[in-house]
């Protein structure tokens, strides 16, 4: 852990940092200057630094990293984009979509929660990828993937929860793009609805022999249906990582856990293997089939 950063404008003007700062050749589009509107980008490249980004970043070849910020979009959202040497989409390392404040939900919850008592580190968005890296037969792409991961997640998660607990939120709040994404998260969110959490669990209890990214691609290939003959689509639903203990407590309690047991009560789903494979060949996917 490291020094929260100064509040006084004379120490943000006298800031020390390496001359190789993350931000030191930052292009800003309109907007605010200040990284969530509290922090100097000088402060948020030192805490880069700390949590070792630059040095993973050299270690994989992909120093320098041009660093683009927008913060024109409404409500207040900044959207940071990091780039291998030049501002290019095929050089794209990180794209950030990054907020803070309180939110509503999209979903109707099967019980009361006060949304209005919590704030959070909103990620509307979030890629991590190594455009010098290239798939192969051998290592194949998730869907969505243009390019290899980076491997960095948990030192993103990291900064993320400092930042969460610098700014006194309750939680980070997440919206998984993909079903894949959903599972991975589950190592540290929660769904915010518990019925989300046991449709989730029902489909990877009813596969324990597939592949982890087999599954994801059936599910993105429309190849899973449920009990009655329909055909599964995925739906983002909001996750949560709890920061606060009062919001950890309620997302561990026996109310919502005995949700996510009820929700799972019934479902039933499998696998159109010959839609698959058809899907597979069509996509010139080199996937298990």
């Amino acid at each position: 852990m490291f020094d929260k950063p100064k509040d006084s404008s004379k120490d943000r003007k006298t800031f020390l940092i390496e001359q190789d700062d993350l931000f030191a050749d930052l292009e800003e589009k309109r907007g605010s200057s200040l990284f969530l509107g509290k922090y100097t980008f000088r402060e948020a490249g030192r805490v880069m630094h700390k949590r070792s980004f630059v040095k993973e970043a050299q270690k994989r070849s992909l120093w320098p990293i041009k660093v683009v910020v927008d913060s024109t979009e409404f409500p207040p959202l900044q959207r940071l984009q990091f780039f291998h040497n030049i501002p290019a989409p095929e050089n794209l390392v990180v794209d950030l979509k990054i907020r803070e404040g309180r939110y509503l939900p999209h979903c109707e919850l099967p019980f009361e929660f006060s949304y209005g008592e919590y704030t959070f580190l909103v990620l509307e968005w979030l890629t991590l990828q190594n455009p010098l890296l290239e798939f192969s037969k051998d290592y194949t792409p998730l869907p969505g993937q243009k390019y290899p991961g980076l491997g960095l997640g948990r030192k993103f998660f990291d900064l993320f929860e400092y930042l969460a607990r610098l700014n006194n939120n309750d939680g980070i709040l997440a919206f998984p793009a993909y079903f894949h994404n959903a599972i991975l998260f589950l190592r540290d969110f929660y769904f915010l609805n518990p019925v989300k959490r046991g449709e989730i669990q029902a489909i990877r209890d009813a596969f324990p022999d597939i592949s982890f990214k087999q599954l994801a691609w059936i599910v993105n290939l429309g190849c899973l249906y449920d009990e009655n003959g329909k055909m599964y689509e995925w739906k983002s639903g909001e996750m949560v990582s709890p920061v606060r203990r009062e919001l950890r407590s309620f997302l561990e309690s026996k109310l919502y856990w005995d949700k996510v047991e009820d929700s799972q009560t019934g479902l039933r789903y499998s696998v159109d293997w010959d839609k698959f494979r058809r899907k597979v060949r069509e996509k010139n996917l080199f996937i298990e089939t």
